[in-house]
C-alpha cells in the first residue's frame, strides 16, 4: 500500500505547496484528487510516483511497476509513436516482440489519429495524450497515476480511458487521477480527496454503481452519449461500449433494442 506520512513540499524558500499530508492508497482503489489551480494536485502526484521528493515527511510502499501520465507530456520528440513506445517497452523489460505487440494493441485501442509512424511532435494534443496513456500501461501497473488524463481526448478515447482505469483497479492496481469536473470524478473514482490551502481532506467514498454495456449491429445511433445516465462511450472492433449508471441501464437497453441493437454483454463494474 502506498503511504504518504506527514509529507510537506516547497521549492527553495518559497511558500509551502503541501503541508502535513497523510494519505494511503490501497490496491484496487481509484482515487480522485480535486482542487483549484495551484492547489498542489500535480505536486502531490509527482511525490507519489517519485519524480519529486518531499521536503519533509516520507513516501513508503511505492510498488515496483508505476505508470505515470504527467500534466504535460513532451510533444517535441522526433521519434514516431510506435518507435517511442518500443524503446520504452524495452527499457521496462519487455522483449522487442512484446514491446511492438503491446504498442500496436494500445495505439489501436486508443485509435491514434495521424498514424503510428508519425513523429510525436506532429500529433495533436489529444493524440499526444493517447501516446502518453499508452506508455503508462505498456506493462500492467500496480500504481497508475494520471494528471488531467482526459485533457484533449476525443469522446471515444474518453470511454477507453475509463475502461483502462476500471481494468487496472479490477486487476488489483491502484489508480490516482486529477480532474476538475465532478461528473468525471464521481463516475470513475471510488474515493475523492480535496486539496485546499496545502492540506488534503478525508476521503469521500462514492456510491455510484456502474454497468458496462456492449452493443453490436445496430441500425440507428440514438446518440448514446446524450442519454440519461451515460458516463462514457467508446467504439472498438465494431462494438459500442457504454458505461452507464445502473439505475439508468434498463432505459438504455430499451433504447438499444428499439433501434435494432444486439446486446453482447452487460457487466457490473467491480467497485471497492
Amino acid at each position: 500500500m502506498l503511504r504518504l506520512e506527514a509529507v510537506s513540499k516547497r521549492y527553495g524558500s518559497g511558500r509551502w505547496i503541501l503541508r502535513d499530508i497523510d494519505l494511503e492508497i490501497a490496491p484496487g482503489t481509484v482515487v480522485a484528487v480535486v482542487g483549484g489551480n495551484g492547489s498542489g494536485k500535480s505536486t502531490l502526484l509527482r511525490l507519489m510516483v517519485g519524480v519529486s521528493r518531499p521536503t519533509t515527511g516520507r513516501v513508503e510502499g511505492r510498488p515496483a511497476t508505476v505508470g505515470y501520465v504527467p500534466e504535460r507530456f513532451p510533444p517535441n520528440e522526433r521519434l514516431s509513436a510506435s518507435t517511442y513506445l518500443h524503446h520504452l517497452g524495452r527499457i521496462r523489460g519487455l522483449s522487442a516482440a512484446e514491446a511492438d505487440q503491446r504498442a500496436g494493441t494500445l495505439l489501436d485501442r486508443l485509435t491514434l489519429q495521424g498514424g503510428n509512424d508519425a513523429p510525436l511532435r506532429t500529433l495533436s494534443k489529444g493524440n499526444t495524450q493517447k501516446v502518453a496513456l499508452a506508455q503508462a500501461i505498456l506493462r500492467q501497473p500496480d500504481l497508475l497515476v494520471l494528471d488531467e488524463p482526459w485533457s484533449g481526448l476525443d469522446a471515444d478515447a474518453h470511454g477507453v480511458l475509463a475502461g483502462i482505469i476500471a481494468e487496472t483497479a479490477a486487476k488489483g492496481g491502484a489508480v490516482v487521477f486529477t480532474d476538475h469536473r465532478e461528473s468525471v470524478t464521481r463516475a470513475n473514482a471510488t474515493h475523492i480527496h480535496r486539496i485546499a490551502d496545502g492540506r488534503i481532506s478525508d476521503p469521500v467514498t462514492t456510491d455510484r454503481e456502474v454497468v458496462e454495456v456492449v452493443l453490436t449491429t445496430g441500425t440507428h445511433d440514438p446518440g448514446w452519449s446524450g442519454l440519461t445516465g451515460v458516463l462514457s462511450t467508446a467504439t472498438h472492433d465494431g462494438q459500442h461500449i457504454i458505461r452507464v449508471d445502473r439505475e439508468h441501464s434498463d432505459a438504455l437497453l430499451t433504447t438499444a433494442l428499439r433501434h435494432g441493437w444486439s446486446v453482447d454483454s452487460l457487466t457490473p463494474e467491480r467497485r471497492r
